[in-house]
């Protein structure tokens, strides 16, 4: 008789015993994901910054970076100057880089700020420096940041490339891209018709946004994201009115207000009529 082999591994009181779960084979060879490998997961600083793997995910505070050569840079907006500047990434020390895409932002002017209205594919790109302006572009491909409020020009459609690169889109159909100027410095220009090295960014988010991106996604597929109820009313009256408070209204409320104005002139002409028989009837 030959006596079982204990576990080593030490127990305490109250300690829950993990039950061990059987692997079934349905074919795919793929190993799913544990739940420990799920905790750490969210087990991972918010604050770290990644990659975003879908459109969705583009959000928050971001860091956008190019891979230029010799040296990547950076896109940066220098607020005492109002200005975007593209500079060459450095080490806070004489020491040897990371790797780009382990590079993450030591300065507050390096971090653009992703907003975007509800529903809408396109985003706006916000300093995160000094007052907080729209990065944009005219039809000429002029690139600027000195918008205090959004608009079509401050609109940017955002493309995730298989390679996790990302490109952005105008509204005039062009690419935001680095180009190289007279002396070898380099801007921002939003004028390229297509992709190619020049137009390809690699993005940098935080963890917690993009987690932030998967819970909703998550919520939109189990069907538990309620539509947004819309008071029709009060935002014809809010957005469609001009001069003195007029609304654009459909058609059968226009019926309803005229058949309620022709009802109002009867009852009118009504008592204007027994007034005149009453008066009549005292001469």
């Amino acid at each position: 008789m030959t006596d079982q082999v204990r576990s080593s591994k030490l127990k305490f009181k109250g300690e829950k015993v993990k039950k061990k779960r059987k692997r079934t084979h349905d074919g795919d060879d793929e190993p799913r994901a544990s739940s420990s490998s799920k905790r750490r997961l969210d087990d991972k600083d918010p604050e770290t910054w990644v990659l975003p793997e879908t459109v969705n995910e583009l959000r928050g505070p971001t860091f956008i970076i190019h891979p230029s050569d010799p040296s990547p840079v950076s896109v940066n907006f220098i607020s005492t100057t109002n200005r975007i500047a593209i500079q060459v990434l450095k080490s806070e020390d004489d020491s040897e880089p990371p790797p780009l895409l382990e590079r993450t932002p030591t300065d507050v002017a390096q971090v653009w700020v992703v907003t975007r209205v509800a529903g809408a594919d396109t985003i706006n790109l916000r300093t995160g420096t000094g007052e907080g302006k729209f990065l944009s572009c005219d039809k000429h491909g002029v690139v600027t940041a000195d918008r205090d409020a959004r608009g079509p020009q401050e609109e940017w459609t955002p493309v995730v490339l298989p390679d996790g690169m990302v490109a952005f889109q105008n509204i005039y159909e062009k690419y935001l891209s680095i180009d190289e100027v007279a002396g070898g410095a380099l801007q921002l220009r939003g004028d390229s018709e297509e992709v190619g090295f020049a137009e390809r960014f690699w993005v940098k988010i935080q963890y917690k946004y993009k987690k932030e991106a998967h819970e909703e996604e998550k919520k939109r597929k189990d069907g538990l994201t309620a539509p947004n109820k819309i008071d029709e009313a009060s935002t014809n009256h809010l957005y469609q009115a001009w001069g003195a408070g007029r609304s654009v209204v459909s058609e059968d409320d226009k019926k309803e207000l005229k058949r309620a104005r022709k009802e109002g002139r009867l009852a009118e002409a009504l008592l204007d009529r027994r007034s005149k028989l009453k008066s009549d009837r005292f001469c």
